[in-house]
């Protein structure tokens, strides 16, 4: 089975597994294989240093698949804020017909995304977030659960709550996002009221993803408790693997009268590129979720998705059939 559901018709793919917009790793290799693969390959804007860089990525990556892929716009807070109208009219320019939207403010994207016919994933944190992103356009929700990597908000639900708390009360879609990484997690997503899954750490950990060997094998290495929740004084959580760099940046923050400026040298963006680069661990910050417990090798994209794909037909057909036979 290929476990149709609203979210492989509205985004044109066969499986409902979605690479979700990592910055540094959401490539035009990465994205393309994911798609290749039959899912939604993801190309992160930001990633690319202009949007000039982001229109030749996006035709990159059509060189690379003839099967649907999406970019993602995050609008984060900034020292010194990107051109976002810029990299919005780049993806529009290109003829982009899925955008990942997620973060601050995103209202004005989503009505110029939607003016060209673009399908928008919004990623949300919260429930009340998701109700709002659905008033404004959103044609799916991809709601993230305290577990993911990245930011996984202020309010600390875990995913096992938030997907069906969000199910109960939107009518759009749900791609549910954070502690994903096998077809178990697929069909409790189901469970749950979701259509699909979002993974954005277990994508790393493949042979198509443009991080460093060392990297994915820091992946393989840990667990699920080798994560440092950081940003928190500033609410601006982030979610990051432990390394030397993060537990440094958390003793820093036990300061009571912290400043981002205590921090900063250690949460740069382009430090955390450099560890992804180069295999240096220990040269800045590494976003990872606490999927990092369930991820114990290195497939391609395509040996992922179908091994997911298979075991949830598996639990389906199976395991979960079997409870019903015993009660005949």
């Amino acid at each position: 089975m290929n476990l149709n559901t609203r979210v492989t018709e509205l985004l044109g793919i066969q499986y409902p597994i979605v690479q979700g917009g990592m910055m540094w790793v959401g490539t035009a290799e990465l994205a393309s294989a994911v798609s290749n693969a039959g899912g939604l390959g993801t190309i992160t804007a930001l990633t690319q240093p202009t949007p000039e860089a982001l229109y030749k990525e996006i035709a990159r990556c059509r060189n690379l698949t003839d099967r649907p892929f999406a970019v993602n716009l995050t609008l984060l807070p900034a020292v010194k804020p990107p051109p976002y109208a810029e990299y919005r009219q780049a993806i529009i320019e290109s003829g982009v017909k899925i955008v990942e939207t997620a973060g601050n403010k995103p209202h004005d994207h989503i009505q110029h995304f939607k003016q060209h016919g673009i399908k928008i994933i919004h990623k949300c944190t919260a429930v009340r977030h998701a109700l709002s992103a659905q008033k404004i356009g959103a044609d799916i929700i991809s709601i993230d659960g305290f577990e993911c990597a990245g930011h996984p908000g202020e309010d600390d639900i875990p995913g096992l709550i938030l997907i069906p708390a969000t199910a109960d009360q939107i009518d759009i879609p749900i791609i549910a996002s954070g502690g994903f990484a096998d077809g178990r997690g697929l069909v409790a997503a189901l469970a749950l009221g979701a259509e699909g899954i979002n993974m954005g750490t277990r994508f790393c950990a493949t042979q198509e993803a443009p991080v460093h060997e060392r990297i994915k094998q820091f992946y393989l290495d840990n667990d699920e408790r080798d994560t440092n929740l950081l940003l928190r004084p500033f609410r601006n959580t982030s979610r990051v693997a432990k390394n030397s760099i993060s537990d440094r940046v958390l003793e820093i923050s036990q300061k009571p009268d912290l400043k981002f400026e205590d921090i900063q040298p250690y949460v740069s963006g382009l430090k955390g590129k450099l560890a992804l680069e180069t295999g240096d661990i220990d040269a800045g910050l590494i976003t990872a979720g606490q999927v990092q417990g369930l991820i114990h090798d290195i497939p391609t994209c395509k040996e992922l998705i179908e091994r997911i794909i298979q075991e949830a037909n598996q639990i389906i057909d199976s395991r979960l059939t079997k409870f019903i036979r015993a009660n005949e």
